[in-house]
């Protein structure tokens, strides 16, 4: 049965990807940190894998693939945006928020957008 092992974002810059997702997901490298290429994968227990590849292609706008982290409740998204920004995340001018959005768009040191998403929105 096939089952999600990793997801792969393109990356102009492996070791400041790398530094950025290691320290906003808790993860580590599955091995040294190569300029082409790097496997990150849950410091604690098993999950899914994000793996960092090279690539020249420019970060799409409105990407049509992207991470979606999930927390709690406001103020745990509130927190996390904050820690991840201090991180060098930033924030997206989104243009397609619905009326009331569960969920908060930042872009890493890359440019590669994921949302922030409050699972306990209603």
């Amino acid at each position: 049965m096939l089952r999600v092992g990793s997801v792969v974002l393109g990356v102009a810059d492996v070791p400041r990807a790398a530094a950025f997702w290691t320290e906003a997901l808790g993860y580590v490298a599955r091995e040294q940190t190569k300029d082409t290429w790097v496997v990150l994968e849950p410091a604690k227990g098993a999950g899914v894998q994000l793996a960092l590849g090279y690539s020249e292609t420019q970060v799409q706008e409105h990407p049509r693939v992207h991470l979606d982290l999930y927390v709690e409740d406001a103020a745990e998204q509130t927190a996390e945006i904050e820690r991840l920004v201090s991180l060098g995340a930033q924030h997206v001018d989104w243009d397609l928020y619905p009326d009331d959005p569960d969920f908060v768009v930042l872009a890493d040191p890359e440019g590669n957008r994921f949302c922030v998403i409050n699972s306990g929105h209603h």
